[in-house]
């Protein structure tokens, strides 16, 4: 199976990559760096030459560009050069008075499909932060069904997605969630029992036809963005 860059070296030094035409979903805690690794995604996919829409559900443009240059990454000059799509959809509700808004946004819970309608017909690669949002009143078999249909249409345009889900979220929609991905991360802050010291910590959850660690991988935040900080021996999955 062909695979892409996920972004980050050392993921991609484990896993080999990224199926190509899969979803690989990423949850974690607020502050463990799930946007700032779809937006690591997004970047390395353009430099690769795939045309890529990033869909955000939270925060507008602005926000994403002030992450972004945190980091050195400039997303004008990707958009400028034909190959980064953005997608504001948090910024499409905020346009409706507040009495459309309670309505807007009740016709929108639970509707995955939203975050293909207005995808460009050539996109090869997508993020989607966070699909957390839309979960509101979903029953757990709701939830199942929406995402399946999501990640079939998705694979059914060749399209790598990488999906977003908060830890907000019901633990149980992110165990379901499961299920329906090729690949999952989960993306942690915990305290070191021998240096006492708090750290990051991602688990490869799971990626089919591919060898992965057992043990948790160490990361870190830092000028370059998301950094795999230790050495994982590979383990048949």
């Amino acid at each position: 199976m062909e695979r892409i860059k996920s972004g980050i070296e050392g993921i991609d030094r484990i896993t080999g990559g990224f199926p190509r035409g899969r979803s690989i979903l990423i949850t974690g805690d607020p502050g463990s760096g799930k946007t700032i690794f779809g937006l690591q995604f997004a970047k390395t996919s353009c430099e690769e030459g795939f045309k890529t829409t990033y869909i955000t559900t939270e925060e507008d443009w602005k926000d994403l560009d002030t992450q972004s240059k945190a980091f050195g990454w400039d997303l004008k000059v990707l958009r400028d050069g034909g190959n980064l799509s953005i997608i504001e959809l948090a910024s499409l509700r905020a346009k409706v008075t507040e009495a459309e808004m309670s309505i807007d946004i009740e016709s929108l819970k639970g509707d995955f499909s939203r975050f293909l309608q207005d995808l460009p017909d050539d996109t090869q690669t997508v993020v989607i932060d966070n699909i957390g949002s839309y979960t509101a009143k979903l029953t757990p078999y709701e939830f199942r069904d929406r995402l399946d249909l999501l990640v079939y249409e998705l694979k059914k345009r060749d399209i790598t997605a990488v999906i977003i889900l908060d830890s907000a979220t019901s633990e149980e929609f992110n165990g379901i969630a499961l299920f329906s991905v090729y690949g999952a991360f989960k993306l942690m802050k915990r305290e070191n029992p021998y240096t006492g010291q708090r750290e990051r910590v991602m688990d490869i959850v799971k990626m089919r036809s591919t060898k992965t660690p057992t043990q948790f991988i160490t990361y870190e935040i830092n000028s370059e963005g998301i950094n795999i900080t230790s050495g994982v021996e590979q383990d048949s999955e």
